[in-house]
């Protein structure tokens, strides 16, 4: 049997019955952790430039704009709600496949949920099967990303989690699937150059799931073979891959739970760096003035994402994504947050003078997609050498982030939004979310996103 009839049987059989209570706890863990990423990401500027772009794509109220409330079309909220989750570089990832996997999925997901009156428990079903979709495509990729992973798997993933949520099957499920495929887009240069159109990749990817699965429920006809064929997924996006891991999961665990957080508002190939200075400081008392040189000898994909030097005039999209102003910034302030990428922050002239003293360089890992280990040395103007290994980052779930943890970021990053949410909101979301699978409409989850401040 093809990968594409495999993987079209999984949509189609799995069903919230059979879901392990490991994945449905999964799914809520990062359902809580999407949402609140994505109700900080309300801060970035960004966000009401990309709502006044799409004012023109109609004025249906289907579903709604986390924090701000407004009712839209269910693609342009999915998209405005997207571009939130991924604009602080602040969601999971699942980091063998290098695919942010909820940004695309949890926006389109909650908006055609919301649009359909769906429940708690087709919501968790849809994420499990989403994810499921878009990391063991994204898994199977032998070769470095030339195109943005995250936004074209992701949508891939999303459109299968909403034909899940919908119980759709047959060739109305394989059509949705084909006008999403022939629609993916995002590209690895907006990463270079630190662009927010970075981001707007995951968003206009969310805005396209939805659409898919519109057009194949009034009947149009995409393409079938579209991981293998010749134009399939696996041979035009990748340059190589490997379909072992996919054989050996789909059905098998759920990749939910193969999901890391993201304990800082940076790129995941940035957190070594701040989990490796974070451990020197425990177990070292750290003078700035004393510091010689920084390095971070890390994997090639690592290098690739954030060797880039810290520059005067860098905004908070390139230094998000910067191994210099990140590492200076952990050294400074023992950690990172939204507020380190403010523009006062960013021309800081000790930041960058520190940030300055530190050099990635490639270690012995040959994997091209590989996010760990990593190696932090802080060498001393004495002579001395402090130095930590990270086999795995905080966050995986071979070192995961305590309960306590999780929902201390959650806190700060509603208390981050354009809106800041009060405690009580913030107990409510916490409460609602837990008890997800009992919520008939998720009307009562979207309600709870939008400040009352």
């Amino acid at each position: 049997m093809s990968a594409m009839n495999q993987l079209i049987r999984h949509i189609e059989q799995t069903r919230y019955e059979s879901l392990p209570e490991s994945t449905i706890d999964a799914c809520k863990t990062f359902i809580l952790d999407s949402i609140g990423v994505g109700i900080s990401g309300s801060r970035v500027h960004y966000v009401d430039v990309i709502k006044q772009a799409l004012a023109h794509q109609g004025n249906a109220a289907q579903a709604q704009v986390w924090v701000t409330g407004e009712w839209a079309p269910a693609h342009v909220a999915a998209a405005i709600n997207g571009y939130q989750i991924h604009n602080q570089e602040w969601d999971c990832v699942h980091e063998r496949a290098v695919v942010h996997p909820m940004a695309v999925i949890l926006s389109a997901l909650v908006a055609f949920a919301q649009k359909e009156n769906l429940s708690g428990k087709a919501l968790i079903l849809g994420v499990a099967v989403a994810v499921d979709v878009a990391t063991l495509i994204g898994s199977s990729a032998s070769s470095g990303l030339k195109f943005f992973r995250p936004a074209v798997c992701g949508c891939l993933g999303a459109t299968a989690g909403i034909c899940a949520m919908l119980n759709i099957k047959g060739v109305t499920l394989e059509n949705a699937l084909g006008i999403a495929y022939s629609q993916i887009s995002g590209t690895m240069q907006a990463h270079v150059e630190g662009s927010p159109m970075l981001a707007m990749q995951i968003a206009t990817n969310a805005a396209t799931s939805v659409n898919a699965i519109q057009l194949a429920l009034a009947g149009f006809q995409g393409p079938k073979d579209i991981l293998e064929g010749p134009f399939g997924y696996l041979k035009l996006f990748e340059d190589s891959y490997d379909l072992g891991y996919f054989h050996a999961n789909l059905g098998k665990q759920y990749q939910i739970e193969r999901v890391s957080h993201k304990p800082f508002p940076t790129g995941r190939a940035g957190h070594g760096t701040i989990d490796g200075i974070q451990t020197l400081q425990r177990n070292h008392t750290i003078s700035i003035e004393q510091i010689h040189a920084v390095e971070i000898e890390a994997t090639p994909l690592i290098n690739r994402l954030v060797g880039r030097p810290a520059k005067a005039g860098m905004d908070a999209n390139y230094a998000k994504l910067c191994n210099g102003y990140i590492a200076a910034t952990a050294l400074l302030t023992g950690s990172v947050n939204a507020e380190d990428f403010s523009a006062v922050n960013l021309a800081c002239p000790l930041r960058l003078a520190l940030a300055a003293k530190v050099h990635t360089r490639v270690n012995t890992t040959t994997d091209p997609n590989a996010l760990a280990p990593v190696t932090v040395r802080i060498a001393m103007k004495n002579g001395e050498v402090l130095h930590v290994e990270l086999p795995a980052v905080l966050g995986h779930p071979d070192r995961p982030l305590s309960g306590q943890a999780q929902l201390k970021k959650f806190r700060d990053a509603c208390r981050s939004a354009a809106r800041p949410f009060s405690d009580t909101q913030i107990d409510n979301l916490i409460n609602r979310i837990d008890t997800l699978e009992q919520m008939q409409n998720i009307k009562q989850l979207v309600e709870l996103t939008i400040s009352n401040i």
